[in-house]
């Protein structure tokens, strides 16, 4: 099977040079610390001998670091966003092959991710300086970066796993014996004997507040048209703004990619939404759910009560260690395919430019409302993923009431789809059942499809007036089929 990490060997020799150096050991020290000999350690370091599991454990006992630390997921991830960075047409170079990217994130990762951060600098400045050139632009300047690009990449950054909410929040659920689809009541119930809050339901009519609390009257407003599972879910996001304030502020405060109030604040809310998630649906007991199963969303949003999207959404966050779960990627998008959420515990990279891949399975959705699709994708690179897709739809009841229909995706690596109910008479081991995707066409390497908006960074557009493709922007070094 293309790109399973099982059958790669494992060569970490960055990371490990890292460990070593904050521990202040020399190689002579870790190789009496791990039981090997000197020159082992030194091939290790030098890329040329691969860890081996018994060495691999030893490193995770000595170095008190979880064996998923030496995972190639953060190196893909770091070489999808240095690509993506070269790829910006201010370089001024021809993008490197995808190999020499993926070199330089793995054999030199600090100087990877300044590249990365001076590009966005670079973009956020460009940025800058067209706000001041329009007119008016001199009133009000932009904010450094975008909050909530901020907040999305300090999930990211996290695998969208917070293991003290996971845990004060089952201790919240055990404490109330909540259960699934009868959380409501005992919710208000808290909120009202340790808050002083009391809950209301709003008036009927066109306000688009979901949820809204009052400090100074203790009224916490829930709009009438919430179910009873989106009801206990706004009850549960209100609950941890007022009892775990402490601990998610701790969480946003120390994160570095968190640069104004702003970014904070909306962390704050992703966090208590994050809480509300692993309050209804508390860790061990909805991952035992979820295997026995085989993540059948659809029986898992019975059980507990929640709708398609929050299972969805739960499901990419199932990351404690030594108790894992399928390492799921999740996004929301809409028709226009803007990306209004995207979170992911596996290396499964969003682009940042140019928009994502049509061919994704998640567009499709629109086409074929409330039915789950499914897709297995393979990128450039050749790894392979397996996606679901469906269609929710979100806003009130009424004619005049505001309403917003998008698509929600939920993949993992296509190692892991045997696990899941949706892989069952899908041909997972057949080359030819992959869609060919890419993560977006400013970055994308394929020169055959004929689905392209744009041209790809660093290619040479072939312009023939006596010839003419179905592919858009052909580029040179591609001959014409005889």
């Amino acid at each position: 099977m293309a790109g399973r990490p099982a059958d790669r060997k494992i060569y970490a020799h960055a990371k490990l040079r890292r460990l070593r150096r904050e521990q202040g050991m020399n190689q002579v020290d870790m190789a009496r610390a791990l039981g090997i000999s000197s020159s082992y350690a030194n091939q290790i370091e030098q890329n040329q001998r691969p860890l081996t599991a018994p060495v691999l454990l030893r490193i995770a006992e000595v170095f008190g670091v979880d064996a998923e630390f030496f995972s190639e997921a953060e190196e893909d991830r770091l070489a999808a966003d240095l690509r993506a960075a070269l790829a910006d047409e201010a370089c001024g170079v021809a993008l490197p092959a995808a190999e020499e990217v993926a070199e330089a994130a793995r054999d030199h990762p600090e100087v990877a991710r300044a590249l990365v951060a001076l590009h966005r600098r670079y973009r956020d400045t460009a940025e800058q300086a067209a706000a001041l050139a329009s007119p008016g632009g001199g009133e009000a300047l932009l904010p450094p970066s975008e909050p909530h690009d901020e907040v999305r990449d300090f999930f990211y950054a996290h695998h969208n796993h917070f293991e003290p909410l996971d845990t004060a929040a089952e201790r919240t659920a055990e404490a109330l014996r909540l259960r699934p689809g009868r959380a409501a009541d005992p919710l208000a119930a808290r909120l009202a004997e340790r808050h002083g809050v009391k809950v209301v339901q709003a008036a009927p009519g066109l306000s688009p507040d979901a949820r809204r609390f009052d400090p100074e009257t203790g009224l916490l407003f829930l709009s009438p048209w919430l179910s009873d599972g989106q009801r206990a879910f706004q009850l549960a996001t209100q609950l941890a703004l007022l009892e775990h304030r402490p601990l998610m502020d701790g969480l946003s405060g120390s994160a570095t990619d968190l640069t104004s109030p702003e970014s904070s604040a909306l962390a704050r809310i992703g966090l208590a939404n994050y809480f509300a998630g692993a309050l209804l649906m508390p860790y061990a007991a909805f991952l035992a759910a979820a295997e026995e199963v085989r993540y059948d969303v659809e029986l898992l949003s019975a059980r507990f009560g929640v709708g398609f999207e929050a299972v969805c959404h739960r499901l990419s966050t199932l990351q404690r260690s030594g108790h894992r779960g399928v390492p799921f990627s999740f996004l929301r998008v809409d028709r226009a395919g803007n990306i209004s959420k995207r979170q992911s515990a596996s290396d499964f990279h969003f682009s940042r430019l140019g928009g994502t891949c049509p061919l994704w399975t998640v567009y499709e959705a629109f086409s074929a409302p409330g039915r789950i699709l499914t897709q297995v994708a393979e990128m450039p690179d050749g790894k392979r993923y397996f996606w679901i897709a469906r269609t929710i739809t979100r806003g009130g009841f009424g004619h005049r009431s505001p309403r917003a229909e998008f698509a929600v995706a939920l993949g993992c690596e296509l190692r892991h789809a045997h696990r899941l109910v949706y892989a069952e008479g899908v041909a997972l081991d057949d080359p030819r059942a992959a869609t060919p995707i890419g993560l977006g066409c400013r970055i994308c390497e394929r020169r055959d499809c004929a689905q392209r908006a744009r041209p790809a960074a660093g290619s040479r557009l072939a312009i023939d007036p006596d010839r003419r493709t179905y592919v858009p922007y052909p580029v040179e070094g591609t001959r014409p089929a005889r």
